[in-house]
């Protein structure tokens, strides 16, 4: 069967992100998506906690702030330091057990790695809905995963809830976290998405903005 996952969600455990829990849920459900990868910032807290409290399919992750840019480890139990270069922060991944991905790897304004993404790693997310501008990151990264060989993926990077599952992977696999992780390993599956409408950003700035706010106020 085919799985519809979205490979890079972020909830409230990362810094700017609107996302809660019953959020992720509702509309994760909402958009058709079979599964989701939390990949908050430098923790993986969220993902771990959320996974335990549901029975919907949730891949926990981290998006690593290496020296280098992001770099998201896909199945992962345990912190991978950020700070680190590259290929230690691969290394370190891979030592833990996980799928290295260089998240938006040609995007502008997103920390990317560049021409720093390498061989090492396992996948290349090459759509990724909050990358602008949209088409010239898709059609950059993807010849990028091609020139390396690598499995292509796609991720929303969904900070505000209506965002999630703009894009996401189509995963030949049955509804099972193992199952997910093995076919992602051995390619099967294929990459699919579109942009996060203007609207939609605008309305995640002012309530990220408004979130800042009511933080101030607290202190």
């Amino acid at each position: 069967m085919q799985l519809k996952i979205d490979f890079h969600v972020h909830t409230r455990h990362s810094h700017d992100s609107l996302i809660t829990p019953e959020e992720l849920l509702f509309y994760a459900k909402k958009r058709g998506l079979d599964g989701v990868a939390i990949t908050d910032h430098d923790t993986i807290e969220g993902a771990l906690k959320i996974a335990k409290e549901t029975n919907f399919l949730i891949i926990p992750g981290i998006e690593i702030s290496s020296s280098d840019g992001h770099i998201i480890g896909l199945d992962i139990q345990e912190l991978i330091p950020p700070k680190l270069g590259t290929d230690e922060t691969v290394d370190k991944i891979h030592e833990a057990g996980g799928i290295a991905v260089a998240c938006h790897p040609l995007t502008f304004f997103k920390e990317s790695l560049g021409k720093r993404t390498n061989s090492k790693f396992d996948a290349i997310e090459v759509i990724n809905s909050s990358a602008f501008p949209f088409h010239y990151s898709v059609k950059h990264n993807r010849k990028l995963a091609s020139q390396l060989g690598k499995v292509q993926i796609a991720g929303s990077d969904a900070h505000y809830g209506p965002e999630i599952g703009y894009a996401y992977t189509l995963v030949d696999a049955e509804l099972d976290f193992e199952e997910v992780i093995k076919a992602l390993r051995r390619g099967l599956c294929q990459p699919f998405g579109n942009a996060i409408p203007l609207s939609m950003r605008l309305k995640r700035e002012f309530f990220n903005l408004k979130k800042k706010i009511e933080s101030s106020k607290i202190f």
